[in-house]
């Protein structure tokens, strides 16, 4: 993210002594699950299947008060984040700097499988007709909009290098809002064997709120 120039807020770097302090403050960045989130989707191999994620801003499904939510990623070559859509949420998928971003795209059938047949998309405004199991790449500054209920995956450009990827949507809910093609673990279990520098989202109720 240095290397992009893309900066993150103070408290991304925040130790946990410093959000026990500050926690009585924090009740939307904990609500609404800001932050650092790390997850290999139940694969045990995160080089290959995994997604490194900051949520810099986001409102709460329950809420009319912020309908809109951004996040920051981080993509290798080759790593897969795997097939999916999400029932609510419309997003636009953005590459913010460094290698190119593949995305194979999908429709859905009413029982949530992939299915065959042209999308209409929108590439930076542009309309886009799109085939079932297309490949898009987005190269640095370019952006697709997916609405729901679109199933796609992502991974980086063999060759290109690391991608920073930026996702712009609606209200985010990891919970209830996702609809992976396959069953995977979203959060994953850590076992810890060292004390935590810094925090992942699923780590405040553990640490802090506990």
């Amino acid at each position: 993210m240095d290397e992009m120039k893309f900066h993150l807020p103070g408290w991304a770097t925040w130790k946990p002594d410093q959000w026990r302090k500050e926690r009585e403050n924090c009740e939307e960045i904990f609500t609404n699950q800001l932050g650092w989130d790390l997850t290999d989707f139940g694969s045990g191999n995160f080089e290959n299947t995994g997604l490194l994620l900051f949520s810099i801003r986001n409102g709460h499904p329950d809420s009319d008060h912020k309908q809109y939510a951004e996040k920051i990623m981080i993509v290798d070559e080759g790593q897969v984040t795997p097939m999916h859509f999400h029932w609510k949420k419309t997003e636009d998928i953005i590459n913010r700097g460094g290698g190119n971003l593949c995305m194979e795209i999908y429709p859905s059938d009413s029982e949530g499988k992939l299915a065959e047949g042209t999308l209409v998309l929108s590439r930076d405004g542009v309309k886009t007709c799109v085939q079932a199991g297309d490949k898009i790449i987005l190269r640095p500054g370019e952006s697709i909009t997916l609405e729901p209920r679109v199933f796609h995956k992502f991974y980086g450009e063999a060759g290109k290098g690391r991608t920073l990827v930026g996702e712009v949507s609606s209200v985010n809910d990891d919970h209830t809002d996702n609809w992976f093609l396959e069953q995977v673990g979203r959060f994953p279990d850590i076992e810890e064997d060292v004390a935590p520098t810094h925090l992942l989202v699923n780590d405040y109720s553990n640490l802090i709120l506990g």
